[in-house]
């Protein structure tokens, strides 16, 4: 089938290919009922004019939680009047302005002028808002490491949690939002005064969650009989080893695109390969680009290793190499792995029993480090 003859098949597999979108809510949120009535019970006195609790939502990547605090929030507001709730990407909105425009967007229908007005008159009249309209604020701080990194976190949570010291009777709370377990957080004590949080665990999903997960997924997106079983089990089983429900979500996507390039009714066998092997370059592409250089620096180190690489004698040489601490070094290798990009396998031998052997998960001579 040649270029023309795919952009023009005009039938498609898909009933909705919205429901592959990583921001996509579906409309039954399963196996985290849990964790929303949790949240909800955070939210819930702000609904009868008390105060909203702070919470820290902790998970690793793709286990739910945006899509959880999404839910609830939209349940609140359709249940009162009384509590704004707003959502917020730190990645994408990294500055104090940044983040507090957007809580003026929320309550007023538009982003304030971005020259002109200094940040104090928009927190004004955000505050003098909610104190008006006896309203609570609920904001969400997606990946909310982000924050610290751009040494903005302890600025934008004193704005947001001391606010009624300025403005009596204005309520506040912060959902913190983290996937980096390890990760953290240190606030100053102005800030550890009044950020008191309870904790929300995502897990990660079982294997039967996600195969119910996928299944309602493709249910929703593709016509029906477009997905064998067999092959809606291998993506669960795949997505369920790397650890990752959106590798499933794309692998659905993948494999409907592929099928319907070929002019298949329903996606086969080496539709599903086709996926994997686009989606392994592309993840690899992404996660590299994410490094920092000390991680990128590391990395090469062990590409260009000659033999076995072993964690003692690769630390002496990065250390040599970049005058760096074995603290920083072990923090480096943990999060190659972390990501997924080396794996490391105790071998029992060493000081102390637990020397580690480190092995490249991709050939470096396909991607450029």
């Amino acid at each position: 089938m040649g270029i023309e003859d795919i952009l023009m098949h005009d039938e498609s597999l898909f009933q909705n290919i919205n429901a592959f979108d990583p921001d996509y809510v579906p409309q039954d949120y399963n196996f985290r009922d849990t964790q929303m009535e949790a949240m909800a019970i955070s939210i819930r006195p702000a609904m009868i004019g008390g105060q909203p609790s702070n919470a820290i939502v902790l998970g690793s990547p793709a286990t739910g939680k945006t899509t959880a605090i999404r839910k609830v929030f939209e349940l609140v507001e359709k249940s009162t009047e009384k509590v704004v709730c707003v959502y917020i990407n730190c990645q994408l909105h990294t500055t104090r302005f940044g983040i507090f425009s957007q809580i003026y967007k929320k309550i007023f229908g538009h982003i304030p002028p971005e020259t002109g007005v200094p940040f104090s008159r928009i927190y004004d009249q955000i505050m003098q808002n909610l104190q008006k309209n006896n309203k609570s604020l609920v904001i969400a701080l997606d990946d909310v490491n982000y924050l610290f990194q751009s040494k903005t976190a302890n600025k934008v949570f004193y704005d947001m949690l001391r606010a009624y010291e300025e403005y009596p009777g204005v309520k506040t709370a912060i959902f913190a939002i983290l996937s980096d377990l390890e990760f953290k957080y240190a606030f100053d004590k102005n800030v550890n005064s009044v950020f008191i949080p309870q904790e929300i665990n995502f897990p990660l999903y079982t294997y039967s969650e996600i195969e119910d997960i996928l299944k309602n997924r493709a249910k929703a997106g593709f016509f029906p009989n477009v997905l064998p079983e067999d092959i809606l089990e291998q993506i669960a089983m795949y997505t369920y080893e790397n650890g990752d429900l959106r590798i499933g979500i794309n692998l659905l996507k993948s494999c409907g695109n592929f099928a319907e390039a070929s002019a298949s009714r329903e996606v086969t066998q080496e539709h599903f390969e086709q996926a994997i092997d686009s989606l392994v370059s592309i993840n690899i592409r992404e996660t590299l680009n994410s490094l920092n250089d000390m991680e990128k620096d590391l990395l090469k180190v062990i590409s260009g290793w000659e033999g076995v690489c072993k964690a003692g004698e690769l630390a002496e040489m990065y250390r040599e190499k970049t005058n760096s601490s074995y603290a920083s070094f072990n923090r480096t290798l943990d999060k190659l792995e972390f990501v997924r990009l080396i794996d490391t396998k105790f071998t029992g031998k060493g000081v102390r029993g637990n020397s580690r052997e480190i092995i490249l998960r991709f050939n470096p001579d396909e991607y450029l480090i």
